[in-house]
């Protein structure tokens, strides 16, 4: 039988008494999926229940095959052993106590059929970059992304039917997100990926776009998605047009229709009161002509009422697609300004910055290399939150750093107060007014951050920044389009197409890179910082 998942009439509330989903009915097949959805759509949550991590209040999950797992968030004890988290440390111990001459039949029961269970894993660890890794090391000597890998290389390991895969590129570099590429691109069964990478999004054979609670399907990839709701967004604006046209027509020919039953009224009172014709049949034209009046309005009433229900599903099928909007003529930089110094800088950590450095004007800088290389420690070090061993990072310009933990927001406070405290020179009305352009309007503004989802907590944290006085003229992002949604990291490019400071950017995102309009590249390798090319990034 192939692997299989069927969703059936699924309903899941959060105990706060926040509803999720309600009656959703989903089935996925054998191939290559990506479930995507806007932030709080309920992506996770659904892996979650088909996992059985969480359980529905009603309706029904089947699958059929074992299932992988393999979590947004990953954690493992950093006191267990590689062989350990892969699962196989059992069937390698009674290996080795086989190969040391202890046959005793529990050794043999343990390793069953699976002979080459240490030789697999091995080549698994190293199809997926990490052939440096060995069995016996513990997990505290790996990095996070490492760790990331490691998870999946026991999933790859353990052959399950369906693979569930949430957000796997996060904390990776972009040498692990291609080992994960390929792992993605060779898998044989049933995959469903929750992602917003772009790159991993194009290795799926359909796109499920969950929306409102539903799933909406999408044959092909993304770009085959994007192409097909493109389509659809502007069938679905003519519609709006072609319903506002209807709507305004009869409202129109319910006042004209208004208009003749007032004059049909005023011409029969006249002939009343001037009694040209017998009582008995005025009375009988005046019954006849208030039916008919009455039947006219009733009907003219009810295409207005069918007009507006056609419009009301015509708006309905147009997405929202609000975008941030920041034109902050106070943030920009003239062509030629030095806007940063770094000279023979020494990082805490190792990393060093040899000779003079200089960003002038509104460059904008991609800051790449591999995990652990240390790109956050330099973006530190230039923000001044850590000390350089050696040497200087001088900024010539008001700058403001947003880092990957977003903790510049202080979660108890609302969103409006959280500006004030980086602007406390602005008036309620003008921090108000400008956080309606981060799509923070009224009631939004007063929600405290730490009830915000992970696009609305980054949107927030932006425009805390962006808004702040003096203007930042060098904003600094650390992996900003970790955890957001591909509409987020849409508005999010927007927003910094208007920036006109200078940029620098560390992310292993290179769709996301281009789209912002990346002039210079560097590369953070083995302790030296070096300029390199696009092309022979990753």
């Amino acid at each position: 039988m192939p692997a299989s998942i069927t969703c059936t009439s699924l309903s899941f509330t959060w105990p706060d008494g926040t509803p999720v989903f309600e009656g959703l009915d989903a089935a996925f097949g054998p191939g290559r999926t990506g479930l995507i959805g806007v932030n709080g759509s309920g992506k996770s949550t659904l892996l979650k229940l088909i996992a059985g991590e969480l359980r529905s209040a009603d309706g029904a999950v089947r699958v059929a095959g074992e299932v992988g797992y393999l979590p947004q968030n990953v954690t493992l004890d950093t006191a267990l052993r590689v062989d350990d988290a892969l699962g196989i440390a059992a069937q390698r111990a009674a290996l080795h106590a086989i190969e040391a001459g202890d046959v005793a039949e529990a050794h043999f029961e343990t390793v069953g059929d699976d002979w080459d269970v240490e030789k697999r894993a091995l080549a698994t660890l190293g199809e997926l970059g990490l052939g440096h890794i060995g069995l016996d090391r513990t997990i505290g000597e790996v990095s996070g992304g490492e760790s990331v890998l490691l998870r999946l290389a026991a999933l790859l390991l353990g052959r399950p039917d369906v693979l569930l895969l949430d957000e796997p590129t996060n904390n990776l570099d972009l040498y692990a997100r291609r080992r994960l590429y390929t792992a993605v691109e060779d898998w044989p069964g049933l995959m469903v990926v929750v992602s917003h990478d772009r790159e991993l999004l194009e290795l799926v054979g359909q796109i499920a776009d969950l929306r409102s609670g539903e799933v909406t399907w999408y044959g092909g990839n993304y770009s085959a998605y994007e192409e097909a709701l493109t389509i659809e967004q502007e069938a679905a604006e003519r519609m709006v047009r072609v319903a506002e046209s209807d709507l305004r027509k009869q409202k129109r020919e319910l006042a004209d229709a208004q208009v003749k039953l007032a004059r049909r009224k005023r011409y029969g009172q006249k002939m009343w009161d001037s009694k040209r014709e017998p009582k008995i049949v005025m009375g009988a034209r005046k019954r006849a002509a208030q039916e008919s009046a009455g039947k006219h309005r009733i009907m003219h009433e009810e295409k207005l009422a069918g007009a507006k229900e056609r419009l009301d599903e015509a708006v309905e099928a147009v997405r929202d697609d609000d975008e941030i909007r920041v034109d902050l003529p106070h943030t920009a930089v003239p062509p030629g300004r030095t806007v940063l110094t770094l000279r023979g800088l020494e990082l805490a950590y190792g990393a060093r910055v040899e000779g003079h450095f200089e960003l002038r004007g509104p460059e904008r800088v991609a800051l790449i290399g591999r995990n652990g290389a240390g790109k956050t420690t330099l973006l530190r070090t230039i923000a001044g939150e850590l000390p350089p061993v050696s040497g200087e990072a001088t900024a010539q310009v008001p700058l403001r750093f947003l880092p990957q933990r977003l903790d510049v927001l202080d979660g108890e406070l609302s969103v409006a107060e959280n500006v004030a405290r980086f602007a406390p020179g602005a008036t309620n009305n003008r921090i108000r007014a400008r956080l309606a352009r981060f799509l923070f309007r009224g009631a939004r503004a007063d929600q405290k951050a730490l009830t915000l989802s992970g696009g609305e907590r980054f949107r927030a944290a932006l425009a805390a920044l962006m808004l702040a006085e003096p203007a930042p003229q060098l904003l600094m992002l650390d992996e900003p389009t970790n955890n957001l949604d591909i509409a987020s990291v849409r508005r999010l490019t927007t927003a910094l197409e208007s920036y006109e400071g200078a940029l620098i950017v560390a992310s292993h995102d290179l769709p996301f890179l281009e789209s912002v309009g990346i002039t210079r590249w560097l590369l953070l390798e083995e302790g030296e910082l070096r300029e390199t090319a696009p092309d022979a990034v990753g």
